[in-house]
């Protein structure tokens, strides 16, 4: 049901705000990195991942959805 999306959305990006440390928008802020011309950008099977500095960002890559985001140890 669409309660459901909505619920498992917004738990989703709760977990990558908390993951990440930051409180700005989730989608604005993988966006800018994965436009950011100093990531590292790579596919391996069915996700997208994007490496800047310490962060890491899995993407569907077919639904281009931001799966999970979280600092790089």
């Amino acid at each position: 049901a669409a309660s459901d999306v909505y619920k498992r959305q917004h738990l989703g990006i709760s977990r990558i705000k908390r993951n990440l440390g930051i409180e700005e928008d989730v989608v604005e802020f993988c966006k800018n990195k994965v436009l950011d011309k100093k990531s590292l950008i790579y596919r391996k099977g069915k996700n997208w991942y994007i490496e800047n500095g310490a962060i890491k960002i899995t993407i569907n890559a077919t639904s281009y959805t931001i799966i999970t985001a979280h600092t790089i140890k």
